[in-house]
């Protein structure tokens, strides 16, 4: 049992119906169908020739299909992780054509090991530091820059390669007048068929037609040479990726290090997202997030052994996947053994494909992942998130991509640590006709506290980096109260931690009210927050019985006992005539 937590094919094979077969087989072939031009398009967008699109389409699939928790997921090459290695790989000057490709195989295997050490020490939650607007924005702006990277292919032009959407357009621009109209037509039309066959049924190999249209066309009207020539894809080597060892040298990988680390953890973000979304329509399995970061990071590994650039699982691939019936893992392998036998057999039918029709796959691919809605609803609801967001997009699109994740995720820990520096505060009041106490700003008809009464609610742990926050904002508090305040009430339900500083902060603020005849009482304090102010002396200061499970008996004991009386002494003899 506990094998099969690590390599959860030994769950699902020998427990396989021959009912899942159709379906498995049947997704199997489509999705194959589908990568065929993916991979070799996405392979285009990395920098590198289309073969090793195929061979990215073979040993990682059949490895997560091995040990990935997710039955459904189609692992391979896809665009947001293709165009990040071309930016780490476009990083180096002067590199050959042979050391280009053995830096990209050398980044999968880098990957790999970066997201498989990050499942074996459980580290999956890293990734929670890229939150959902910085991701919204930088998937947008990558998906511009991946988009409009293409225009050269899609125009017949040579264009200068840029991570930078300014340059792009600029040197497209400069060039208007060298267009490829061939080139173009075809393109546009590949574009209108993906988009057609889309909209009558997302499940067909929609690329695949197009691809089909694009080698026709250039093999009945001889475009690939003469007045009207083209350009095309030519000669695909048909063999099956051979085992090699990655080129490690220290040098290297030390430069490749940063870039490694921002594909390891945003390709385990769009692999987990795509797996979970997928997973809620199946309720025979369930998706382990640490699981998954080891089984892409080995199908990245044993990839770069056999000349694959990184890969992970991605979005349409997987919907068509399960669209079209599977079950299991089977479905990935049957798709694996599909590239095979096309690097083996069918890689000549590929010579007249056309590069345009290739942009006109990655365009359409790479554009639908453009979220404006998303911008559009950040404003309505919550504008911090949305200038997240925009500045992400804008700094991405500007100074590159690697920088533009970066400042995302500084920017989101730096908004976490504000926020907890300034947590929400909030006065407290009676909700009529019940015993419950909530912020009195949010309630219409709440009872106001007496005079000599504040309640004070913190939202967030107190540590050291918002003591002085919550004392400043206590003490105006006690000062909007004036001089007739007695009893201050702090309502710990919200503080989840406390630290040393709190701890001297507590100590502090309880001195100081207690020498203006002002007591301090402690309700709804978690267990984690009691012990912390046992073992500083805190409860010693106010002892237990300054401590109440909710604020009305605090309330109740305050206002049951003589006034006149030492608070200490009017909680005890509440304790007292409680227990009779």
């Amino acid at each position: 049992m506990y094998l099969k937590n690590y390599i959860p094919i030994l769950d699902w094979l020998p427990n396989y119906k021959k009912s899942w077969f159709k379906g498995d087989l049947g997704a199997g072939l489509t999705v194959g169908v589908m990568l065929i031009p993916q991979g070799m398009a996405y392979a285009s967008i990395a920098g590198l020739p289309a073969v090793y699109g195929l061979y990215a389409s073979i040993i990682p699939i059949i490895i997560y299909a091995v040990f990935g928790t997710s039955r459904q997921l189609a692992v391979g090459p896809v665009a947001m992780v293709s165009l990040l290695t071309a930016t780490a790989i476009g990083s180096f000057e002067g590199l050959s054509a042979s050391d280009y490709i053995s830096y990209a195989i050398l980044l999968a295997f880098l990957v790999g090991a970066i997201q498989f050490l990050l499942g074996i020490f459980k580290l999956g939650f890293l990734v929670n530091f890229l939150s959902h607007p910085v991701v919204s924005g930088f998937t947008s702006a990558a998906a511009l820059i991946i988009g409009l990277s293409q225009l050269k292919h899609l125009l017949g032009i040579d264009i200068e390669r840029s991570h930078h959407i300014n340059e792009i357009i600029m040197n497209a621009l400069q060039k208007a007048n060298e267009i490829n109209w061939v080139a173009f037509t075809i393109g546009i039309i590949g574009i209108l068929i993906i988009i057609g066959i889309k909209k009558i049924n997302r499940s067909l190999p929609s690329q695949l037609f197009a691809v089909i249209f694009g080698i026709i066309i250039v093999s009945i009207f001889s475009l690939g040479e003469g007045e009207y020539a083209v350009k095309i894809i030519k000669e695909i080597p048909s063999t099956l990726p051979k085992y090699q060892i990655p080129l490690l040298d220290l040098n290297t990988i030390q430069l490749l290090i940063p870039m490694a680390l921002t594909i390891a953890l945003v390709s385990f973000m769009e692999s987990i997202a795509v797996a979970k979304a997928i997973q809620i329509k199946h309720r025979d399995y369930k998706v382990i997030p640490n699981q998954e970061l080891i089984s892409l990071g080995l199908a990245n590994v044993f990839g770069s052994f056999f000349q694959s650039f990184p890969t992970t699982g991605g979005f349409s691939r997987t919907a068509v996947n399960d669209q079209a019936g599977a079950k299991t893992g089977l479905a990935a392998i049957i798709s694996a053994l599909l590239i095979i036998v096309t690097l083996l057999f069918l890689t000549p039918l590929f010579y007249n494909l056309p590069k345009a029709i290739l942009a006109s796959v990655i365009m359409v691919a790479v554009f639908g992942l453009i979220d404006y809605k998303e911008a559009i609803h950040l404003w309505k609801s919550n504008r911090t998130d949305f200038f997240l967001l925009i500045v992400t997009f804008i700094a991405t699109l500007t100074i590159g991509i690697e920088k533009g994740i970066g400042i995302g995720v500084i920017l989101s820990l730096a908004m976490v640590i504000f926020k907890t520096t300034r947590p929400h505060v909030a006065v407290l009041a009676k909700i009529p006709g019940t015993h419950f106490y909530r912020n009195i700003e949010r309630f219409e008809g709440i009872i106001r506290p007496k005079e000599d009464v504040l309640i004070v609610r913190f939202d967030a742990q107190l540590y050291f980096a918002n003591t002085a926050f919550f004392k400043d904002k206590l003490e105006e508090l006690v000062i909007e109260k004036g001089e007739k305040l007695k009893l201050i009430i702090i309502d710990g339900e919200s503080m989840n931690n406390l630290d040393s500083s709190g701890v001297h902060a507590l100590l502090e603020m309880i001195d100081d009210y207690t020498s203006k005849n002002i007591e301090v009482t402690f309700t709804g304090i978690k267990g984690p927050v009691r012990d912390a102010m046992e073992k500083g002396g805190v409860i010693e200061k106010i002892s237990f019985n300054q401590c109440f499970m909710s604020i009305q008996e605090a309330i109740d004991c305050y206002e049951s006992i003589c006034n006149d009386e030492p608070l200490e002494k009017k909680y005890q003899k509440y304790i007292k005539q409680s227990n009779k």
